[in-house]
């Protein structure tokens, strides 16, 4: 079974939001690249739609947009996803993945590009309910 995290990005709020997907969800997404778009119906977010931006397989290797196909590949890279050169002109061969989703994968990166009716913080709420000291079993701190 294929499940893996949703991290969905929005632009509008300037915030990111986790979500769990597995099932028959989690197949939509299969066979899918970096810059295909998706029906948020899928993940339980109605009228949304959303871009594929990214993501990374079960070793943390992030997908690059510009490599065809699923396979892993030790590229010789001078910037962009998967390395970040610190010096000027630097260069170095990384493991980096295709641009294509397989069952492999433990992360998918989303930006929303269409929005539905209701607000994506609607949907979110229990994660925002977490965080305060009386909700974590400790007393609140006198004044």
């Amino acid at each position: 079974m294929v499940d893996f995290k949703l991290v969905l990005s929005d632009a509008k709020d300037g915030r990111a939001y986790n979500v769990s997907v597995s099932g028959g969800s989690a197949n939509a997404f299969l066979g899918k690249r970096i810059g295909e778009e998706i029906d948020g119906g899928q993940v339980g977010l109605g009228g949304y739609r959303m871009k594929i931006t990214g993501g990374s397989d079960r070793n943390g290797n992030p997908m690059r947009g510009d490599l065809p196909g699923m396979a892993r590949k030790r590229l010789l890279l001078s910037g962009g996803a998967g390395f970040h050169p610190r010096l000027e002109g630097e260069r170095r061969r990384k493991m980096v993945r295709g641009n294509e989703i397989t069952p492999d994968f433990v992360q998918v990166n989303a930006a929303v590009t269409t929005y539905g009716e209701k607000a994506l913080g609607e949907y979110f709420k229990k994660g925002e309910e977490k965080g305060g000291e009386e909700k974590r079993g400790r007393p609140a701190k006198k004044k």
